[in-house]
């Protein structure tokens, strides 16, 4: 049987905005909710010590960590940071590279490629994996260059390891005013680039078939999501919305009407990369971390509990592996320390730790 663990960011430990729960809390919850085997997170400077005694107290190991780096700027930082993964005991380190450099300038493949290069590097010696992450306001925002930066990196014999979040996928489809960032519009419109999983050839299927994928963030969202019309960034601007709620919000939790059938594209993703890997014996899949969050750009200023949230997604996730398994004639897959008292819920789970309801 293949291990699969399954965890939750740290920035998702949380019910709202109007409520940020300290490190010991956030441990806390995440043990109390019974079915996260890691917490995913990186400590801030000064913060190590207090993780390390957290992630001990309430038996919640760091599997996972993450940051985002400006090149020219933040490379010392990286290797610091896949330092702290190693102290934590993280095994992965989640890259986000942003678009632009220190200058101003817009990042390229060669750039990508080359830092990339450097991090696995530093990674291989640290027993730390970088994950370079497909995420918005990133290089790989146009999703056609992780495909030509991950062969250039394999050409030099060096295994390219992704994290994918395909929430930043999904809410493009059906989305002129999205697809039209950094130029994704024109491949989509010439069918050089799908972004529709029901699709042949669509681009999560091709990551996932190429055996990039080494760990998912799993934010649910759905083709054409709404702004998040209760978060502005600086400039004005409305969230961009990527994220949607994965069980039906309470009355005055949400401004628009939930859907539950607008998720199926986002869960196909889901179930298309465990299927696959129940099946490949090439899969590098590690593990998913649930990273509803509450920034602008998804969950900011909203009113349903991320936590609740993000506790439901990971019950279902977990209620597919197990299907998954069971249809191939593996053992029952509940081994895990979380797997092994997870609970089974229905549509919503029992009220997440520290809920004030």
């Amino acid at each position: 049987m293949r291990d699969l663990k399954i965890g939750i960011c740290g920035a998702g430990v949380l019910h709202t905005d109007a409520a940020i729960p300290d490190i010991d809390s956030c441990f806390r919850w995440a043990s109390e909710a019974r079915v996260f085997d890691y917490l995913d997170r990186t400590p801030r400077a000064g913060e190590v010590g207090l993780y390390k005694a957290a992630s001990q107290k309430y038996a919640l190991p760091i599997f996972s960590s993450g940051w985002y780096y400006t090149l020219g700027r933040d490379e010392a930082l990286l290797e610091r940071n896949l330092l702290i993964a190693r102290e934590c005991g993280a095994v992965n380190h989640n890259v986000q590279i942003l678009e632009k450099n220190a200058a101003g300038a817009p990042v390229s493949n060669e750039d990508v490629v080359e830092i990339y290069l450097r991090a696995a590097e530093w990674g291989e010696r640290l027993g730390v994996v970088p994950c370079f992450e497909v995420h918005i306001n990133m290089w790989s925002e146009h999703f056609g260059r992780v495909g030509a930066v991950a062969t250039a990196v394999e050409a030099r014999a060096v295994p390219f390891n992704m994290t994918l979040d395909h929430s930043h996928v999904i809410f493009k489809i059906g989305n002129p005013k999205e697809q039209a960032v950094q130029g994704l519009d024109a491949d989509v419109a010439a069918g050089r680039l799908v972004l529709d999983p029901y699709a042949p050839g669509s681009v999560c299927q091709q990551w996932i078939d190429a055996e990039y994928v080494r760990q998912m963030h799993a934010r649910p969202a759905v083709p054409n999501n709404p702004l998040n019309i209760w978060a502005r960034h600086p400039d004005g601007a409305f969230g961009r919305g990527v994220q949607y709620p994965f069980i039906e919000p309470r009355p005055g939790e949400w401004y628009e009407d939930w859907d539950e059938a607008r998720l199926e594209p986002w869960k196909k993703v889901v179930r298309d990369l465990l299927e696959h890997h129940a099946r490949s014996p090439h899969s590098r899949l590690s593990n998913i971390s649930l990273e509803m969050i509450p920034f602008a750009d998804y969950g900011g200023g909203v009113k349903y509990s991320i936590l609740e949230n993000n506790i439901a997604c990971a019950q279902w996730i977990r209620t597919e592996w197990h299907r998954i398994l069971v249809e191939l004639g593996e053992r029952d897959p509940v081994t895990s320390s979380a797997s092994s008292r997870a609970r089974t819920a229905e549509c919503r789970p029992s009220p997440a730790p520290g809920h004030p309801r």
